[in-house]
């Protein structure tokens, strides 16, 4: 059997990293990627690498509930191009994708599928994997993207150690394949900028402060008001000890009528000196709660004097 090697490319990893290098985020929505360009890119730095005739690139992404897209549909129809598809997860994470990437390079290494693996992922879950590759006797190469400076790209230090080799894509190859998006501004977006944005010719200029005006000075003291003292016919407030006495004679009528009987917190009965507290009283004459006036408690006289029972007397 002829040597060979392949290429295990994680579409996330490239992508996002090269998003990095020609926008300056890793959103993949703001880079226009040509997809052959870049495998054939891919397979020419393989072969350049390892001398030996490259035998299938495994290019794993993701995608709604398995199912490729229009775009992955034409991945997968390029020569020498396995398509591997994981799942999206709830938060719109990729699930899948890693585990496939190393059960393949596992499986590929036991079976003795080629003698170069060539990795291109940066992802630090892949270490195992590698390391249990190459006990089968295989080599793994590590190809990262560069930056915006030329230098590797999201590799974890783990996987550079467990690799065998690590080497950088060529920039212009990266390029070449991937173009920026520059979106430019349409005649609703200078609208919509606007009317969201205030003009600075419409915001008016504050005008002069008015100077204080100066406080007026008394030149003479206002009479005295006479305080006229009160008439004999006027009826003098009630005292505030009055008040309570007042309520308690209502709440005795109330409780006579009833037929409740007060009694306080020692078990002492209590005819007077307190209200009702009854929160469904219906009567006009409750009076509102006074604050010196002490809490107490009532129950139901016993059967024989009347009433229905002791724990739960009749509304009135």
């Amino acid at each position: 059997m002829r040597s060979t090697s392949c290429v295990y490319v994680d579409t996330g990893y490239l992508l996002s990293s090269a998003a990095t290098r020609v926008t300056g985020t890793s959103l993949r929505s703001g880079i226009n990627v040509d997809y052959p360009l870049l495998i054939d890119s891919l397979i020419r730095t393989a072969d350049d690498l390892s001398g030996l005739p490259t035998l299938r690139t495994y290019w794993y992404d993701s995608a709604t509930n398995g199912v490729p897209n229009t775009q992955q549909e034409r991945i997968g129809e390029l020569a020498k191009v396995k398509l591997r598809l994981g799942r999206f997860g709830m938060n719109g994470e990729q699930k899948g994708v890693d585990l496939r990437i190393g059960l393949d390079l596992v499986t590929h290494a036991r079976n003795t599928a080629s003698d170069v693996f060539f990795l291109v992922s940066g992802d630090d879950d892949l270490t195992e994997a590698v390391e249990e590759a190459q006990g089968h006797g295989v080599e793994v190469v590590v190809l990262a993207v560069p930056d915006s400076h030329g230098r590797p790209h999201g590799i974890s230090r783990h996987l550079l150690r467990a690799a065998d080799d690590m080497h950088v894509l060529d920039a212009s190859l990266v390029d070449a394949a991937i173009i920026k998006i520059d979106r430019h501004p349409t005649a609703a977006d200078a609208q919509n900028s606007d009317l969201s944005l205030p003009r600075l010719t419409d915001v008016p200029k504050p005008g002069p402060r008015p100077a204080p005006k100066p406080s007026p000075t008394p030149s003479t003291p206002p009479a005295e008001v006479p305080v006229s003292a009160p008439s004999a016919s006027t009826t003098p407030a009630p005292s505030p000890l009055d008040v309570p006495r007042q309520r308690a004679d209502i709440l005795a009528t109330c409780c006579r009528d009833s037929g409740i009987q007060l009694i306080d917190w020692s078990g002492k009965p209590r005819d007077a000196g307190i209200r009702c507290w009854r929160r469904r009283c219906s009567r006009a004459h409750r009076p509102a709660r006074p604050a010196i006036v002490p809490r107490y408690r009532y129950q139901r006289r016993p059967w024989s004097a009347g009433g229905s029972s002791p724990l739960h007397p009749p509304r009135h």
